[in-house]
């Protein structure tokens, strides 16, 4: 049987566990040119959250009675006139929260458990890693000597920026929660130093780490602690919108940033970014940091739970941030 998490409604605030319905059906038998993936692991991701609302987005919501959507990895076991794919193959995808899927191949990548491990596809070498890649190089357009602000700096994707952006020669401070996140971030992963938003003054500690302002700041969070960093920026900083899971669960207004007028004051830029705008690149972009992971300039972390009953729970770890680096389940032996 194929377990599957569906949705069942459209949350307020935080989802629980009326949001979705765990069920179980029958493995689906491939059609013709198509292959069937056991998947192995599932990427949890705060954006998922945004999928849940029928808003326009620039992606559809996920509907009503539809499997949740997610990322994920897995093998295929059995194939029907594939022309590209075929049984042992591993490929990373768009499966969503459930143990099998059925597809036609489109937008689902070979994988190699020989050169990563198959969580890492989901993590530095998968979404993740190319949303760092692509928003701190294309977006951020970091040059040598720019001081690097990231807020989420211990997730999946802050993680990252800041590694990619240390790499390149920049100053890089991190803004994480809890002292345990924030020792991670200077002793493993190297940034030049990191603020507990949790036990200090968000503008006090930015003021105090940045004390020429900064040149980029990578946004993960939204919110209060946007709003102290173009407090601090300098001319021609170039402000990264990558999400604002500080108000994802709103049932509120979402509040927007109130020093905007900074941005004129200091000519810089603050820009939204999405990850799909990049996928011709995806290719290149692994490699680059694929020979950083060899290397040892890059360090990956993933944060993996097991079981696929256990989604619900696992899920709302990206809010209560008890989690490190990329979160992932596991739903099936690899």
């Amino acid at each position: 049987m194929n377990k599957q998490w569906i949705l069942r409604n459209r949350p307020e605030g935080m989802p629980d566990a009326t949001t979705w319905s765990l069920e179980s059906s029958t493995v689906p038998e491939p059609g013709e040119g198509e292959v069937l993936i056991c998947q192995h692991y599932l990427s949890l991701d705060p954006a998922m959250r945004g999928w849940m609302n029928d808003a326009r987005s620039y992606i559809a919501p996920v509907e009503i009675g539809a499997v949740m959507r997610a990322g994920s990895v897995g093998q295929v076991i059995k194939a029907n006139n594939h022309p590209k794919l075929k049984e042992g193959d591993f490929v990373s995808g768009w499966g969503g929260v459930q143990q099998y899927t059925v597809t036609d191949g489109e937008n689902w990548y070979p994988v190699d458990p020989k050169v990563a491990p198959l969580p890492m596809y989901l993590g530095t070498l998968g979404m993740p890693g190319m949303t760092a890649y692509f928003g701190i190089l294309q977006e951020g357009k970091i040059k040598e000597g720019d001081i690097v602000l990231v807020s989420g700096a211990a997730g999946a994707v802050g993680s990252v920026v800041g590694q990619i952006a240390k790499i390149k020669g920049c100053k890089v401070i991190g803004i994480a929660g809890g002292a345990a996140k924030c020792k991670y971030l200077v002793e493993e992963l190297g940034f030049d130093a990191a603020i507990d938003y949790k036990s200090e003054n968000i503008y006090d500690a930015i003021k105090r780490e940045c004390p020429k302002g900064l040149d980029v700041y990578f946004d993960n969070v939204g919110g209060e602690i946007l709003d102290a960093a173009l407090s601090r920026i300098r001319m021609g900083a170039r402000i990264v919108i990558c999400g604002a899971i500080s108000q994802y669960n709103n049932k509120k207004d979402v509040r927007g940033p109130k020093n905007y007028l900074a941005l004129l004051v200091n000519r810089a830029s603050m820009k939204g970014m999405v990850v799909f705008d990049y996928a011709a690149d995806y290719k290149k972009a692994a490699m680059e940091m694929g020979a950083w992971l060899m290397q040892g300039k890059l360090k990956s972390k993933e944060d993996v739970y097991d079981g696929i009953e256990n989604f619900p729970e696992t899920f709302g770890r990206l809010f209560t941030g008890d989690k490190m680096g990329k979160l992932v389940l596991k739903v099936q032996e690899d």
